[in-house]
């Protein structure tokens, strides 16, 4: 007789689905996602805008570069593409190795794009029409 095959094992795939969205739950808890939900996804030095297609290649900054420094307002961090962010690190760790350690609280890293500036006047205007 030929061996029987088996179907699929419902409890398993059961099992699966759970863990998949338990991490998923747990993903969403984490201060990359929780920065996605605050932030438009911009990069707030070059300005580049990213979409669910290309999301990958935008990185959450710690300005204070303390990734245990997570506040849930968000304020200690900005989003930054690979890119800037790579840039942002590499001036940090020069400005660290002659001696004078540059942190996310000085001029030249505090982001310089603002994207949402005029936003208050664009519907300010909107509305009175």
């Amino acid at each position: 007789m030929p061996a029987r095959k088996a179907g699929p094992d419902n409890a398993r795939l059961d099992r699966i689905v759970a863990e998949a969205r338990r991490n998923r739950e747990q993903r969403e808890k984490g201060y990359r996602e929780q920065a996605f939900k605050l932030y438009p996804w911009i990069c707030a030095r070059c300005g580049r805008e990213f979409t669910r297609a290309n999301l990958h290649l935008l990185e959450v900054h710690h300005r204070d570069h303390n990734h245990d420094n997570n506040p849930p307002d968000g304020s200690n961090w900005e989003l930054l593409c690979t890119y800037c962010h790579e840039a942002e690190h590499r001036r940090y760790l020069d400005g660290a190795g002659r001696g004078g350690e540059q942190t996310g609280g000085d001029e030249r890293s505090q982001a310089t794009y603002r994207p949402f500036e005029a936003l208050d006047a664009l519907l300010k205007q909107k509305g009175n029409k």
